[in-house]
């Protein structure tokens, strides 16, 4: 695709403001710059690491202004940010006032594909979306098609859509943040596994969260995939102003109904594309082959299934797929069995939703939870996973807001309270897990909170809980 033309956009000498630097920001910039354009990156940060990236632009002739990302630079005809700058941004609302679009990452991917390019089939969703891509690139993978995971993950959107590779078929996961700068986006078909409040800080409301989950569904062309289970999902499918002939297809973890995929008896079927939907049932792969096997993974499975088949993907490519399939760490992941009880990594379990997913699926459980709770509320979580609790190891800035709600809910279950932050916090929680846990246990590290009151993100978190565990086993060798 790097040979062919890109998008109408005549580039030569228009001046576009990139908002932010970082890992989406620094390559727009650079893009923008080799197809002609005027860029000033604006950055509200000034630090060495900022004053480095900077430099490096501007030794390739970018405009780089640090430590002011609120002032629109004068002639700006379009603005492309990065995901994480809030629509309250005061530079957005000076180009309201001054009537100069928006895009983010996404979109200028999306305006930069050539003529023929590759369909994107997109996935979004509070929790799952990652684990979901990656299966569906699988299953492309094992149809024979030449394809990649893109967007939050693996190669970057804008490499895909401009580098030498070619492909057959793009599988895009998309954050609720990416989707709100993205107005021209048009998926082949889409998914929006589950909604469940998330970033509300960074949209202002559950409706506006929710509205830029749902724009995944605007324009697809076969298929717009919803959570049976989640009718909210499927609200969402009906709103969308989609292409003549484009279905709605749910997927569930019970008996799927027509036009949906589901499991019967410990395999995943699809009474989506079938010839006859009220009658027939195409055989997919067994519940078995999902790694690992738990209630919400085999729901990203179906989904993932789903999005092939609209792409019609043969059923053995959905089975072969799916096995060959392995989870990155740190979700639901198997660390050690240490004295007959199991120790699992769930750090990416960062949010409300997350950990629910995790603690449905172990019974009964020791959690260790806690870290920055975003301004989630924990009532509900602990009352569906009440009897599921052996003890409760809590850790972070914000374990109080859980502590009360286990107060509350699960008086009876023994809670440790650990007031430290240090580097040695979480092999106290290991080691208070295991005294509180029982052969036939999991001790289950499912945070329900975000990482970066100690640790640089949840990839270290979970490397902490691996390490703590291990350094158990060996105790206990």
């Amino acid at each position: 695709m790097g040979s062919q033309e890109v998008s109408n956009v005549d580039w030569q000498g228009k001046h576009v403001t990139v908002a932010g630097l970082g890992v989406s920001g620094i390559p727009a910039a650079r893009v923008l710059h080799g197809l002609g354009a005027v860029v000033t990156v604006v950055n509200d940060g000034d630090d060495e690491r900022s004053r480095g990236q900077a430099a490096e632009l501007e030794a390739q002739g970018i405009t780089v202004r640090l430590g002011d990302g609120a002032t629109l630079p004068k002639s700006t005809e379009l603005i492309v940010t990065t995901p994480g700058w809030q629509p309250d941004k005061p530079l957005f609302a000076a180009a309201a006032e001054a009537g100069v679009p928006v895009w983010g990452d996404v979109e200028l991917a999306w305006r930069l594909r050539g003529p023929g390019a590759a369909p994107w089939l997109a996935v979004t969703g509070t929790n799952g979306k990652t684990t979901t891509v990656r299966m569906l690139a699988s299953i492309l993978e094992a149809a024979g098609l030449r394809t990649a995971a893109v967007g939050n993950i693996g190669v970057s959107l804008l490499d895909a859509v401009l580098g030498e590779e070619t492909y057959d078929v793009l599988a895009v996961e998309l954050s609720s943040y990416q989707l709100h700068w993205s107005p021209s986006l048009r998926a082949h078909s889409a998914a929006v596994l589950n909604l469940a409040p998330d970033h509300l800080d960074w949209h202002g409301s559950m409706e506006a969260y929710v509205a830029d989950k749902g724009r995944i569904y605007e324009g697809n062309t076969v298929a717009c995939v919803y959570n049976a289970a989640d009718p909210a999902t499927e609200d969402l499918v009906r709103e969308a102003d989609v292409e003549e002939g484009c279905r709605a297809i749910g997927f569930t973890l019970g008996t799927p109904g027509p036009s949906q995929l589901g499991v019967v008896d410990g395999i995943l079927v699809d009474r989506a594309f079938v010839t006859n939907r009220q009658k027939q049932a195409q055989e997919l792969a067994e519940v078995a082959d999902v790694n690992p096997p738990a209630p919400h993974n085999i729901a990203n499975a179906l989904a993932a299934a789903a999005l092939a088949r609209a792409f019609g993907v043969e059923p053995a490519a959905v089975r072969d797929g799916l096995r060959a399939f392995r989870p990155d760490p740190h979700r639901i992941e198997h660390v050690a069995d240490v004295a007959g009880v199991t120790y699992i990594d769930d750090s990416k379990a960062t949010n409300t939703h997350a950990a629910e997913a995790s603690l449905a699926a172990y019974d009964p459980i020791v959690w260790i939870a806690g870290g920055l709770a975003k301004g989630a509320t924990f009532d509900e979580l602990v009352t569906g996973c009440a009897k599921r609790l052996r003890g409760v190891v809590l850790m972070g800035k914000d374990r109080a807001v859980i502590r009360e709600a286990l107060a509350r809910h699960a008086p009876e279950v023994p809670v440790t309270d650990l007031d430290r932050t240090d580097t040695g916090a979480m092999s106290e929680a290991v080691r208070e897990a295991a005294r509180l846990a029982r052969p036939g246990d999991t001790v289950l590290m499912a945070p329900a909170c975000a990482s970066m009151d100690m640790f640089v993100n949840y990839n270290k978190r979970g490397e902490a809980f691996a390490d703590a565990v291990r350094a158990l086993a060996a105790e206990n060798a």
